[in-house]
């Protein structure tokens, strides 16, 4: 079979590997699709994201589709379609029985923070525990589907406060940003914003519903001007700006993952206007709503922009880089 693996910065390979043969509780899926995150951008541009640096070749991707392709137990025949959980948690600990994901000891695919890493999904063949596997009804194609997992990271930024009917800023319209728009407005937001520094991704949050746009560095964001914010760009002057748009008594939800170093942050209004700050890391049972979401309308199609086949990386991963011409951009397999 052929996998994909980032053996360094900037160099990632088309190679030939064998087939896994499953074990007892696990099952062989053969995948269709799987989205570039921007931690797999990280791995490929830089050679680690944040302080995960890559010690041995890394098959990226955790955002995926596929069909099953063996399962020993009989459980799942072949051809199911199907999406995957990436999250193996860590042994239970006392306070956290409603967050499994934040326990410490998990993995996930395609991540270099484990020794030896967890390879991800960039195959065209995976093995994974059949307790990820995640059915999908009929009528959700399996290019749609493989948003279930960045849906599910925004739908659990979203739930970590209450935006009915508040006013909303969305902080970065990436992909994640783009899900985040169309999470909020799903939740009941009275209105939603959207900033960034192109064009391009502001008029895909339009088209999700977001109302109000702001071009950065040509637009100005009032001081307490939204209840809630939410910060996708992983900038930290962004942050600085969240922190000043929040209402007194707002929220600031951190989702876009900051640098792993001291950063100059002005978080001083934090204090006079009793802001609650939140981070928001991954998802726990958020699939589910996010593979339901998905069925009911192809709204969501408008985030795909690009199907790229896996062989042909290289550009898939160039292409993803560039916000200005590219939403999410999924490889093919």
């Amino acid at each position: 079979m052929k996998t994909l693996a980032i053996h360094a910065k900037e160099d990632i390979r088309w190679e030939d590997t064998a087939v896994p043969e499953p074990s007892s509780g696990e099952v062989r899926l053969r995948v269709t699709h799987v989205g570039i995150c921007g931690s797999d951008l990280h791995y490929y541009f830089h050679g680690a994201n944040g302080e995960y640096t890559i010690r041995e070749p890394l098959t990226p991707g955790h955002e995926l589709s596929a069909v099953v392709d063996l399962d020993p137990s009989g459980r799942l025949a072949a051809g199911t379609r199907v999406t995957v959980h990436p999250a193996r948690y860590g042994a239970a600990v006392e306070g956290l029985e409603d967050r499994p994901h934040l326990r410490p000891g998990g993995d996930y695919l395609g991540s270099a923070a484990a020794d030896p890493h967890r390879q991800g999904g960039a195959a065209e063949y995976l093995l994974v525990e059949d307790g990820m596997v995640r059915l999908l009804p009929d009528s959700l194609p399996l290019e749609r589907a493989a948003l279930a997992e960045p849906l599910a990271v925004a739908l659990h930024a979203v739930g970590l406060t209450d935006v009915r009917g508040k006013r909303v800023l969305v902080i970065g319209a990436g992909p994640i940003g783009l899900l985040v728009v169309a999470a909020a407005m799903r939740t009941g937001a009275a209105t939603v914003a959207a900033s960034d520094v192109r064009e391009e991704p502001l008029r895909r949050a339009q088209g999700l519903g977001a109302t109000e746009l702001v071009l950065v560095g040509r637009d100005a964001v009032a001081d307490e001007s939204y209840d809630v914010i939410f910060e996708c760009s992983g900038v930290p002057v962004s942050l600085t700006q969240a922190v000043r748009a929040a209402r007194r008594a707002g929220t600031v939800v951190q989702v876009g993952m900051l640098p792993n170093a001291d950063l100059a942050v002005n978080l001083a209004p934090v204090l006079a206007k009793e802001l609650t700050l939140r981070g928001a890391f991954r998802f726990s049972t958020e699939i589910d709503d996010a593979i339901a979401m998905l069925a009911e309308s192809d709204a969501l199609d408008a985030v795909i922009s690009h199907v790229i086949p896996a062989a042909d990386a290289v550009r898939a991963f160039t292409l993803a880089r560039d916000s200005s011409a590219s939403a999410k951009v999924l490889l093919s397999f």
